[in-house]
């Protein structure tokens, strides 16, 4: 069970910290990724996160974003900076998996120019 927050509208250059909230056991052992879904897009992948630490970022978006972890509260972050209209999207956590959980409902990231 998956459960994201921490989305909402902000300007052009503003930022956001999304949350996501695994509800299960093994959270440290998984690698774990945000995607996000753009209306009349394909879901894709944004960063990832493996259980070691190392992350990996897509272009667009290294330099502005970075994602991390405590596993202690088994919760994954993404911290997006100086963020972009085409970064408005749904936002989503799952495992970099080929078996992945359940998706939650996402949270929206809306920004205006």
């Amino acid at each position: 069970y998956l459960e994201e927050s921490g989305g909402g509208l902000v300007q052009s250059g503003g930022s956001l910290r999304l949350s996501c909230v695994y509800s299960g056991n093994r959270f440290n052992l998984f690698d774990m990724a945000w995607y996000r879904q753009a209306p009349g897009r394909q879901r894709e992948l944004v960063a990832n996160i493996f259980s070691g630490g190392t992350t990996n970022y897509i272009d667009s978006v290294q330099g502005r974003i970075t994602i991390s972890r405590d596993n202690a509260r088994n919760t994954l972050y993404l911290q997006m900076n100086d963020l972009k209209r085409d970064d408005t999207a749904v936002y989503y956590c799952n495992r970099n998996a080929k078996i992945q959980c359940s998706w939650g409902r996402g949270t929206q990231v809306t920004v205006s120019s």
